[in-house]
């Protein structure tokens, strides 16, 4: 499953744990976090950590890989980076 965004890899979080047939609670306990932080996980909070994150992944038996772009992948990609960037920074300098 391609995670583009928190709420996609909270969705992940949340369908391995059903599949698996765990709880919040147990979830939690396993990936030695409170329930209260794995609901905010699960509903695709932006400021997860992501140390927590990759506990509660490696609870869950999930690996994470990440994929290098080949140069025409990454130059494919600038301008969309770079517009995300813009959003980001002008978010940042809201008050």
């Amino acid at each position: 499953m391609p995670i583009r965004s928190v709420a996609d890899l909270g969705a992940a979080i949340r369908e391995q744990r059903t599949k698996l047939g765990m709880d919040q609670a147990s979830l939690a306990k396993a990936s030695g976090t409170s329930r209260k932080w794995l609901v905010g996980a699960e509903r695709g909070k932006a400021r997860a950590e992501i140390g927590l994150i990759l506990r509660t992944l490696k609870a869950l038996g999930i690996t994470v890989e990440l994929k290098v772009p080949t140069s025409a992948e990454a130059k494919k990609a600038a301008p969309q980076a770079s517009a995300i960037n813009r959003v980001l920074n002008s978010l940042k300098k809201r008050p």
